[in-house]
């Protein structure tokens, strides 16, 4: 596939990166041109879209953005979700107990919910503490049962629900 401007998608993708990488090296391509192991010129034809890395440089330009430019993106994505909150879509067996012993016999469910960027906070925080995935599913069964079973307080006060065997679970930021 071509662009407009003669490029092909690949090389119109690649294009951010490099500007990334030579940011990083302070705007200068001699400097981005000895850490990617080629000429100064090599660089700039990339920069300007009249040549394309090859293989080997290709990969030691995206070995060198997912070390610099990832960090920042998840610190982006972090900031946004404990700030925004997040909608949770999962779909895995749950159960409850109620008041006056009454229970629901775990079945498989589909939710899709909202959860307040607390719920964001307290994953980040569990998982930088070194909590494994057991923990993380913890947290958002209590959210899920604040959230969307309890209704944030509006009703169910006794509920307590379960959630297990998760099939599939997404997050989309807010």
């Amino acid at each position: 596939m071509r662009s407009g401007r003669g490029l092909s998608a690949p090389q119109i993708a690649r294009r951010p990166r490099l500007r990334h990488l030579l940011k990083g090296a302070g705007g200068s391509t001699r400097a981005l041109a000895q850490e990617l192991g080629v000429s100064q010129r090599t660089v700039q034809r990339w920069l300007k879209g009249t040549a394309q890395p090859k293989p080997g440089a290709a990969r030691t330009i995206e070995r060198k953005v997912r070390s610099t430019w990832q960090p920042g993106v998840q610190r982006r994505v972090r900031r946004q979700a404990e700030q925004q909150g997040f909608t949770l879509h999962v779909q895995a067996r749950f159960g409850y107990t109620a008041a006056g012993g009454s229970t629901d016999d775990p079945r498989e469910r589909h939710i899709t919910q909202y959860l307040p960027g607390s719920v964001a906070a307290r994953l980040y925080a569990a998982r930088d503490n070194g909590a494994g995935e057991r923990e993380q599913e913890r947290i958002l069964a209590e959210a899920l049962q604040d959230h969307y079973f309890k209704d944030n307080g509006h009703r169910a006060a006794g509920l307590s629900a379960e959630f297990t065997d998760i099939a599939w679970a997404t997050i989309e930021p807010h």
